[in-house]
């Protein structure tokens, strides 16, 4: 892997060059660089997205268009971040700060690749995950699910799916509290790279979900007699037909297997008290019919090569910093094996 990052970033190198930018590119962490990489790609699969829907006279999608605002805010707090880095060195940034806000720009491209991916890459894969499930259970997982249904479950699983993001914010501050900088880190950085493997595989294999593509095999309303909860749920990942493709893999159970395991990892105290809200988010994926059972699946192996691949690119970092006379600032991740991984990753 080392040989293709190195040839990676003489590309890179060269064009920074070009642009004047060399030196400002040496200072950063690895996790600022890949988030320039990834926000090029970001911005036209917005502005693609956007372009069909002014056009269209009779689709409509505020959630898609809305991608210009979130694009705009996300280059003025990157212009914020990224000028204080270069050109304000004397007076070191807040290091919470510079901590969390990879974090944040990955989330505001997440907000926008996951829903505009049918405007880059039209080929579907949602009926092959429906064939792999039926092959795998004989049935329509989804589908099954409906014997199930009741008001109070689909209220609690609506809440899980909802706040998933919580659980992994709670066990980052825990580690930051405890000045655990290290284990933080390596919790935000694998994150950060979960994420940006599944936005990959989003481009590659866009996939709608359930929910649209076998709507004609449900018999149940599974949202009848909920209340506001449900309802918020269902409204935060409601969007149109024609552009929702970001069913495989589940980030939503790739990153709860993530918190899982590094709060086995680092604080097995967490590990208990976050296993029932994540597991019921992993049922819920499926009940709620937002995800085939092969996407659950697809997040376990997106973040077990995260999981492996962030030490490699950190340390791969760290040495070309270090050949520049650079002391990185940050401590490094923690190694794969300086503590024994779940059983079940």
């Amino acid at each position: 892997m080392m040989p293709a990052l190195n040839y990676f970033w003489r590309l890179l190198d060269k064009r920074l060059q070009l642009m004047k930018l060399r030196e400002n590119f040496k200072i950063l962490r690895i996790e600022e660089i890949i988030f320039l990489i990834f926000l090029v790609p970001s911005l036209l699969i917005t502005l693609r997205a956007n372009l069909y829907f002014w056009l269209s006279e009779t689709e409509r999608s505020v959630k898609i268009e809305g991608g210009i605002t979130r694009l705009v805010v996300t280059f003025m707090l990157m212009a914020l971040f990224y000028g204080w880095l270069w050109y304000r060195k004397e007076r070191p940034m807040w290091p919470f700060l510079r901590d969390v806000m990879p974090f944040m720009f990955a989330i505001a491209i997440y907000t926008n690749l996951h829903d505009t991916i049918h405007f880059v890459n039209s080929h579907d894969v949602h009926n092959a995950l429906i064939a792999i499930d039926q092959w795998i259970f004989g049935v329509q997982p989804s589908v099954w699910a409906e014997q199930f249904y009741h008001p109070a479950l689909t209220e609690w699983l609506s809440f899980a799916y909802m706040n998933y993001f919580w659980i992994t914010v709670i066990l980052a501050v825990w580690l930051w509290a405890r000045k655990e900088l290290a284990q933080y880190r390596t919790l935000m950085l694998t994150m950060m790279v979960t994420y940006y493997i599944g936005y990959l595989q989003y481009i590659i294999f866009p996939a709608a979900p359930p929910r649209l593509v076998i709507a004609d095999m449900y018999t149940i309303d599974i949202f009848r007699g909920t209340s506001l909860i449900s309802d918020s749920a269902r409204k935060i990942v409601s969007i149109s037909a024609s552009s929702a493709r970001g069913a495989y893999p589940s980030l939503h159970c790739a990153i709860t297997f993530l918190t899982l395991g590094m709060a086995w990892r680092f604080s097995k105290g967490w590990f208990w008290v976050f296993l029932p809200i994540g597991i019921s988010l992993i049922v819920a994926t499926v009940y709620l019919r937002h995800h085939y059972v092969i996407d659950i699946f697809a997040g376990l192996y997106t973040v077990a090569i995260a999981w492996y691949v962030t030490p490699i690119l950190d340390v791969w970092w760290r040495e070309k910093q270090f050949g520049w006379e650079i002391t990185p600032e940050s401590p490094a991740v923690l190694p794969v094996r300086e503590k024994r991984l779940p059983t079940w990753l």
